[in-house]
């Protein structure tokens, strides 16, 4: 298996270039590209610089995503869930943080603060129609299948 080339472009000298933490992580660790440290306050929105932009190649998108760690232990998360970065993009990437904590958190510089992973996606065409067909389900949905297993 070959590896996708994605062209990327370090905007400040000190970027920490995205990188797999493990062999077969699926993310890579973005890094804050900050002179001093950033104290993020209970409920506080915040972007943080990564210093870089990418080139993605069309058909594809990159997710940025929060730390697990970040999450559980410190409340540190993103604001929209998951923010994507579509392929004609050539602005820097942020992170885009929210602190749901009670407690203050410090971004350190150099810290991993979110996570990346570059997806390829399909692009659809509408086709109405009058009716869809039927399945089991149906429209039952929000919470319909309960949380016990069956």
């Amino acid at each position: 298996m070959s590896n996708l080339k994605v062209k990327i472009k370090r905007l400040n000298p000190k970027a920490i270039l995205p990188a797999y933490q493990t062999e077969h992580a699926a993310g890579m660790d973005l890094h804050a590209c900050i002179d001093e440290p950033m104290i993020i306050q209970p409920l506080q929105r915040l972007m943080v610089s990564t210093g870089f932009s990418l080139e993605l190649p069309v058909g594809y998108e990159a997710q940025i995503r929060a730390r697990s760690g970040l999450s559980i232990k410190n409340g540190i998360t993103m604001i929209n869930g998951i923010g994507t970065i579509d392929c004609d993009y050539r602005g820097e990437v942020c992170a885009l943080v929210v602190n749901i904590s009670d407690q203050p958190f410090t971004v350190e510089p150099g810290m991993r603060i979110a996570q990346m992973i570059i997806a390829k996606y399909e692009k659809v065409d509408w086709e109405t129609a009058d009716s869809l067909s039927q399945t089991k389900r149906g429209d039952v949905g929000f919470g319909s299948t309960g949380v016990k297993s069956k």
